[in-house]
């Protein structure tokens, strides 16, 4: 029989249009709670604040959005992110509104079905704290008293692409009817993370990821949007193939409501996603618009500040403190002031005994709609595959990860093999995947692929299909590097634990491109390690791939050369990432399981394109690979009884490979240098102190050179510049973009081959009398 999907929405929309009373005040109050802490903190976003507001009450009140006041933990509750995260004073108002009857229910009563822990939710009371130290961010973020949010947002564009990972680990956990709600304004939809995750998510198939957008047509500036922006959101989002839903008027409850219950329930044949867009007012009812109320709240206790007062007063009967009044002069006085007009709005709230009942009793009943469990659910959440030591037991792994000394292998086919067994370890033992990988067009190129293939007699799940095979573990993405890195932080957000608070049960997630465009994924990642350090809520990991980095890629020449740009992945603080420089393949299993053994929630994988033979290291008298977990190995240490001529720290592939090559000659030539494979500053730093003196001690450090296929800036974690950088050797040397080539010739030209590499070694060792006594009077100087 089939479904009249516009009998559902009627039905639907009759079913609360009888309580547009209590939204009604409950918009009023909101209003107020918006214009008062910003005209207290004198710095924040009124105009998209309240042009929201009508959708964020309908979607929060009619059942459209399934989710828990009381416990935004859960896990089959639907998540909402703010994609317009400047606009986040609209959920500091909202939260509060709607959580001050349960309270009060809870206060009367003393029924725990009320009751809302005071560190998890936004009250009226931590208004005042607006964009203040340990308060309100300026923006929206994922901890403690804001928890309803599920991603950190506010730079345009960057919260598009972790809504859909959000859907996405979702729909391929088998989670049904768990949905992810995004709002967002049409300035935000301009940036090219919005189209690449429309495009994506069409691609994908995210039937459960729902768009809400408010169109005014202004953003900061005085030219209004549709003077250089083509078409309507009807356009942007129906050419990538979503549904549309349109509210004509988006400050009409019935417009809103018939809409938004179309965007969730209407027909959709097609199992597109889906969204709806609402025609606003920037700045509505603030007697201040468009552009005008984007960043900027009236001055403090100014006559249209008052302005917006009078309504509500008339209205509800109420008076303001200081109404009509300049701002007092002391800042006690001003706070004070704030605290009584919050109250005031408060109290109309708390005072109206129909409005509380049904507020509380209506987020009870949405709250208790969320399942425990759902019927198809694919993670048996009883067992973790990230818990398994196994994955990380790096000298336990399977004979068939290493190759052996004397095979030539590039270090990213190490990659695939490891991500093949990882995989297949987490679906025969735990019924599932654990990562998720995705690539801008280049997963066989960077191996990346891996992830969704056999290995043995365990069958890969293959790609991702929407119609085919939704069990696919690998993702089909475009040339989408910057959403591809949001999608696999929104991915790795999702957490099915059961005690989410103390331990992350979901998908890793892992994303490649060439080390040159690795630029591309900086910003996602940048929110997502923040969201990772203050969450309650326990985050997975993502594993980032700087593929075909270093000049190796030769072939392509320098404007895909990764030389620079693979710097990025240091612009966090210390420990956030794990930053890992293999240089052969046998050293990429070990490194993985290293960094994932880390409390990091990123992980960034440096890997180049030509293979080079494995060396015998048990020949050349080299530390094993498995050392690599390290940080930092011995290649050579000094030949006793001899004079020591100074420390070489080696980091990149072609360049360790070319000094492996060089140590039958050092040896000829009694150059005494100690040589040290540099791999990851993060895990080096992990190990104990006599480890680190033994390996590269303080004092060895400034007596060192660097050697790197990268740019000499990204050595600073290894060797001072200012003591030795005259003999470092990197792609950079004559401070000029390389070319391209054969690997040979673009190494010659970077000063990288065997030949400039022993003629630098030779002079930083012949030097040393001299580097000693220029640092000796240096020391003599400070003196």
């Amino acid at each position: 029989m089939a479904v009249n999907h516009k009998t559902d929405v009627d039905h639907a929309f009759r079913s609360q249009s009888e309580h547009f009373v209590h939204w009604e005040k409950l918009k009023d109050c909101i209003d107020q709670y918006i214009d008062i802490m910003l005209n207290y903190r004198q710095s924040g976003h009124p105009g998209g604040s309240r042009s929201k507001v009508h959708a964020m009450v309908s979607l929060l009140l009619s059942g459209a959005m399934r989710w828990d006041i009381r416990h935004p933990e859960k896990r089959f509750g639907d998540r909402f992110t703010l994609i317009a995260g400047h606009t986040v004073p609209l959920i500091y108002a909202t939260l509060p509104a709607l959580a001050e009857p349960l309270r009060l229910r809870h206060e009367r009563t003393k029924n725990a079905r009320y009751f809302i822990p005071e560190d998890r939710m936004v009250w009226w009371e931590d208004l005042v704290n607006l964009r203040r130290h340990k308060g309100l961010p300026g923006h929206a973020e994922m901890e403690g008293k804001t928890l309803f949010v599920k991603a950190n947002t506010g730079p345009s564009g960057h919260g598009s692409p972790p809504s859909a990972g959000q859907a996405l680990a979702l729909k391929r956990a088998g989670a049904t009817g768990v949905r992810v709600f995004a709002f967002e304004g049409e300035g935000g939809l301009t940036p090219g993370a919005a189209h690449e995750t429309l495009n994506s998510s069409y691609g994908l198939g995210l039937t459960n990821f729902h768009y809400v957008v408010d169109w005014n047509d202004f953003g900061i500036d005085d030219i209004p949007y549709s003077h250089f922006v083509h078409g309507s959101p009807r356009d942007w989002f129906g050419s990538h193939g979503w549904r549309v839903s349109e509210a004509k008027d988006g400050s009409n409850w019935e417009s809103v409501m018939r809409a938004m219950f179309d965007m969730v329930m209407g027909d959709n044949p097609e199992q597109r996603p889906s969204m709806m867009f609402m025609r606003t007012r920037k700045g509505r009812e603030y007697l201040k618009y468009d552009n005008k109320s984007h960043g900027t709240p009236h001055a403090m206790n100014s006559e249209l500040f008052w302005g917006t007062k009078k309504p509500f007063m008339e209205k509800y009967g109420v008076s303001f403190s200081g109404f009509g009044e300049p701002a007092p002069k002391e800042a006690s006085e001003i706070a004070a002031q704030a605290r009584a007009n919050l109250k005031v709005v408060a109290d109309v709230i708390r005072s109206d005994d129909a409005l509380v009942d049904y507020v509380a009793e209506r987020l009870v009943e949405i709250g208790e709609s969320v399942p425990d469990e759902i019927a198809g659910f694919k993670l048996d959440v009883s067992k973790n595959p990230a818990t398994d030591a196994r994955l990380t037991d790096y000298e336990s792994y399977p004979a068939a990860m290493w190759a052996k000394p004397g095979e030539k292998h590039p270090n990213r086919a190490a990659l695939a093999r490891w991500g093949a067994w990882a995989n297949a370890l987490s679906r025969k033992d735990y019924g599932r995947p654990l990562f998720i990988a995705m690539s801008a067009d280049l997963a066989e190129s960077t191996n990346i692929a891996g992830f969704a293939k056999e290995w043995e007699d365990v069958k890969g799940y293959g790609w991702f299909d929407r119609e085919k095979n939704l069990d696919g573990v690998l993702l089909p993405q475009g040339i989408t590097e910057f959403t591809n890195s949001g999608i696999a932080t929104g991915i790795a957000s999702v957490n099915f634990s059961k005690t989410p608070y103390e331990d992350f049960n979901g998908f890793y997630a892992t994303c490649s491109t060439y080390g040159s465009f690795v630029y591309l994924k900086y910003g996602p990642m940048r929110l997502f390690s923040q969201l990772a350090q203050d969450s309650q809520i326990k985050v997975g990991k993502v594993l980032w791939i700087a593929g075909h980095s270093g000049p190796e890629t030769a072939e392509d020449s320098r404007t895909h050369f990764g030389i620079f740009s693979p710097g990025v992945t240091q612009l966090f603080p210390d420990g956030h990432v794990i930053d890992v420089h293999p240089w052969e393949f046998n050293e990429v299993p070990v490194v993985i399981a290293a960094a994932l053994r880390t409390n990091a929630h990123i992980i960034a994988l440096h890997l180049t394109r030509p293979a080079v033979e494995i060396p015998d290291r048990e020949k050349l008298g080299m530390a094993s690979h498995f050392d690599a977990a390290r940080g930092a190995y011995v290649i050579r240490p000094y030949k006793l009884g001899q004079q020591k001529m100074g420390v070489v720290v080696v980091q990149g592939t072609s360049t360790t490979n070319n000094v492996v090559k060089l140590l039958p000659q050092l040896d000829e030539e009694g150059l005494n240098v100690k040589i040290v494979a540099a791999i990851s500053p993060q895990l080096f730093a992990l190990q104990e102190a006599a480890y680190r003196d033994a390996v590269y001690s303080d004092t060895d450090r400034t007596d060192a050179m660097a050697i790197t296929n990268r740019a000499r800036r990204l050595m600073v974690d290894w060797v001072d510049a200012g003591l030795t950088g005259e003999y470092w050797l990197s792609s950079d040397w004559d401070d000029r973009w390389r070319t391209g080539g054969t690997v040979d010739e673009v190494i010659e030209e970077a000063h990288l081959s065997p030949k400039w590499i022993l003629e630098g070694i030779r002079r930083f060792a012949s030097e040393r009398p001299q580097r000693l006594r220029r640092l000796r009077e240096r020391v003599d100087r400070l003196a």
